[in-house]
């Protein structure tokens, strides 16, 4: 799927996202100031979080709940040393939960990435708008 669109059809571009039942496992693509998190904020408002989304720079991941008691983990990998760090904390453990996890700068543990998962690749076009496109 392949998309067009302006920060103020995030909303509608997060929900198009679900409906293509994508892989639980998320890896975000993009260049910082992209709008990664600001889609993963649409994206835990689609799935009906009603937590306070923030990146996770510092913490490498925050967790959020569904109002159906479902959780949501969202990554940013980008302060990350060494796949080993990752695995120290216990990533494999949110990666392979069967839920959502939502990870910016999956680049950082490429030999930790689940088989099963969905990529997102988002640009920002010279019209400010962005371009993404799922696989």
């Amino acid at each position: 799927m392949k998309i067009e669109f302006s920060l103020n059809e995030i909303d509608s571009v997060a929900n198009r996202i679900l409906e293509q039942n994508p892989e639980k496992v998320i890896l975000f693509e993009a260049e910082m100031g992209t709008g990664k998190t600001t889609l993963i904020k649409a994206l835990c408002k689609a799935l009906k979080v009603e937590d306070t989304i923030s990146s996770p720079t510092f913490s490498l991941v925050n967790e959020y709940e569904t109002i159906n008691g479902e959780p949501v983990y969202h990554f940013d990998f980008y302060r990350l040393k060494s796949e080993k760090e990752a695995l120290d904390f216990g990533v494999e453990d949110y990666l392979y939960s069967g839920n959502f996890c939502f990870l910016e700068w999956s680049e950082k543990i490429p030999n930790l990435i689940p088989d099963k998962h969905t990529v997102i690749k988002i640009r920002v076009l010279e019209n400010e708008n962005r371009e993404l496109i799922l696989t």
